[in-house]
């Protein structure tokens, strides 16, 4: 038997098609020789076209990393975002406490402003009230305490005199309580005054009264208009000084002015 040659050259290996029908050629030699079955015609004809990329199963590995991967780069930007929340949160919390401490020390700050300016008025009034003045302002003392003469039932002057003009306005030296106002005999028309220090202060000759028994006053507030009215040879203001409300009862008028702090 005469046999054909084969071309010299480098030995391949069967190609896929090639081994594919070598394959089908040995399923059918088993067939002939009844080794497959009946039931193995229709597996082998379902697969005539060969196993595809979706058979093995390779496609359905790739898809399911491709999943993996999104849904935990879906997880990391979630994170990344609930993150940047809480971090914005965070943020607007933080400004709200502050902007809410700097509503509470500056309104403490008004608050201690207010209280040291009521105190600083309080303070005020107070020195106010505790100042005493000259019972006239730019005058001076014509006639001395316990000065003698004829002209006084007592044989000295129980207080000083203010030089005055008609008409000018007469203070009182402090803060106290009017316990007489009106006609006084010689003093004419007369106004004394009881202080907080329990000491009284009478003006006397005045032509005109501004205030009424009963009424408190303060510091330099007007009481009347000196005049020559009583036992007066002219125009002037007839001060005194006294422990009690009656006559006899008087003290040094300029020694008590100035110990209240009044220049004379």
């Amino acid at each position: 038997m005469a046999f054909g040659s084969r071309a010299a050259g480098k030995h391949r290996g069967s190609s896929r098609l090639s081994r594919k029908t070598a394959g089908y050629a040995g399923v059918a030699a088993l067939a002939t020789t009844g080794v497959v079955g009946t039931l193995a015609a229709p597996a082998f004809a379902a697969t005539d076209k060969g196993p595809s990329m979706e058979d093995t199963g390779l496609n359905a590995v790739v898809t399911a990393e491709d999943v993996a991967g999104q849904v935990e780069a879906q997880a990391d930007a979630q994170r990344a975002a609930a993150e940047a929340a809480a971090l914005k949160a965070q943020a607007e919390a933080d400004a709200k406490a502050r902007a809410a401490e700097a509503r509470q020390k500056a309104e403490e700050k008004a608050k201690a402003e207010r209280e040291a300016a009521e105190r600083a008025a309080r303070e005020e009034e107070r020195k106010r009230l505790n100042t005493f003045v000259s019972p006239l302002a730019g005058s001076y003392v014509s006639t001395q305490y316990r000065a003698g003469g004829g002209m006084w039932s007592s044989g000295s002057h129980t207080g000083i005199d203010f030089h005055a003009n008609e008409g000018s306005v007469v203070r009182a030296v402090g803060v106290g309580t009017v316990v007489e106002a009106g006609w006084g005999g010689a003093y004419g028309n007369n106004v004394v005054i009881r202080h907080a220090d329990g000491t009284y202060t009478q003006y006397g000759h005045l032509n005109s009264l501004s205030v009424s028994v009963g009424q408190q006053v303060t510091p330099g507030q007007q009481i009347g208009l000196s005049g020559s009215t009583g036992n007066s040879s002219g125009p002037h203001l007839h001060f005194e000084a006294r422990t009690g409300a009656n006559y006899g009862s008087d003290i040094d008028p300029i020694a008590y002015l100035r110990s209240h702090g009044v220049s004379l």
